[in-house]
């Protein structure tokens, strides 16, 4: 390939290739097929649409990319993570002998209050009410309790 150029004075050069190096690099490796395995290939990179955040948009970029995510945000992972631990034990009152009863109520119990705590931190964290969530109600929890003990 025989590349044309001008220089600074705007002669013509003539000469093999003015490929850079980092051009070769790249042509290379796309010659050995470095590039055929990256996610998105043939399509259009998605955009992060963060025009809901207003001003805290660049914060919350930031934090994505450091793998934090915003207080509320964490907030509502820890309420998910208690509720998953109250539907496990509510799945294992199923089988429980009338001794271990008495202490899966007051496991329940303490799992409602430390759910409530979270969803408390998280209402007041969050930055509309459309990320809020009502508190438990212990006596509706301790009455499915009961049910699935039958």
């Amino acid at each position: 390939m025989v590349a044309k150029r001008r220089d600074g004075e705007g002669k013509l050069s003539i000469g093999p290739t003015w490929e850079s190096l980092v051009e070769r690099q790249i042509r290379e490796a796309m010659d050995d097929g470095a590039f055929d395995e990256l996610p998105y290939l043939g399509e259009p990179l998605p955009i992060e649409d963060d025009s809901a955040a207003g001003e805290r948009a660049l914060g919350f970029r930031v934090l994505r990319n450091a793998g934090v995510a915003p207080p509320w945000i964490e907030a509502d992972k820890e309420v998910r993570a208690l509720l998953t631990d109250r539907d496990g034990l509510v799945r294992r009152a199923a089988g429980a002998g009338s001794l271990a009863r008495p202490r899966l109520r007051r496991e329940l119990e303490g799992i409602v209050l430390e759910v409530n705590r979270a969803i408390e931190r998280l209402n007041a964290e969050a930055p509309t009410d459309r990320q809020h969530r009502r508190p438990l109600d212990l006596g509706e929890q301790l009455a499915r309790l009961e049910a699935a003990f039958g």
